[in-house]
């Protein structure tokens, strides 16, 4: 860790700060079973941009495509965004102790204004909100990831990501950085060698933690 440096806490969203990935999962699922007669979709592509979504599995169905947009701008103007348990706490506590913030997530601008509607203080709970506009590729690329560093000026080994899926947990791994995995998403047995910690939620985990962590070669 560079001590002249800040230290800096980068959380994927859903998944991760709030509890949606039930809710993404119907949405999924229903248009696997409606357009690709596939059952147990959603979990198929947990983690994935809607543009890799579309890639991998809806390539020249453009009339598709458009028509899945719509329904997933409708779908998630009614979620429920629900804060993963201890979050909140977590976050005002490394605030408190001069620790940076941001949430950096594949959702769209257009999602999160549906977010910042029911929850107006989350801006005021992180330093920084980037979002797939932000960027130019997407997870498991590190771009995101490292982008969380550098708009706090710090450098990967004070940084430490908070994520859920396969492609988020690659995308902190290529950026150098340490990883708090939630299992949220995936069985915990399937991402304990993604990560160097894995925990249920944020309730037990404090910033004495975090700093160790960073600590630890």
């Amino acid at each position: 860790m560079d001590k002249t440096k800040c230290m800096a806490a980068l959380f994927d969203f859903d998944g991760v700060v709030v509890d949606t990935e039930p809710q993404y999962t119907i949405f999924w699922d229903e248009q696997g079973r409606k357009y690709l007669s596939k059952e147990d979709f959603g979990r198929s592509i947990k983690g994935q941009t809607l543009g890799q979504i579309f890639g991998g599995h809806f390539a020249g169905m453009d009339e598709i495509q458009q028509q899945i947009v719509s329904d997933l701008n409708e779908y998630e103007k009614h979620m429920k965004f629900d804060y993963m348990p201890g979050v909140v706490e977590f976050m005002k506590s490394l605030r408190a102790n001069g620790i940076k913030l941001a949430i950096v997530t594949s959702s769209n601008d257009l999602k999160m204004a549906n977010v910042y509607r029911e929850h107006p203080e989350l801006m005021t709970l992180v330093d920084r909100i980037l979002t797939s506009d932000s960027f130019t590729r997407s997870k498991p690329d590190p771009e995101c990831f490292l982008m969380g560093a550098k708009v706090f000026d710090t450098v990967v080994d004070n940084c430490i990501v908070f994520e859920d899926s396969f492609h988020g947990l690659e995308a902190a791994r290529r950026a150098g950085m340490k990883i708090v995995g939630l299992c949220t998403t995936n069985p915990r047995e399937a991402i304990l060698d993604k990560a160097d910690v894995v925990m249920d939620d944020f309730t037990a985990f404090t910033v004495q933690h975090f700093e160790s962590l960073l600590d630890t070669k």
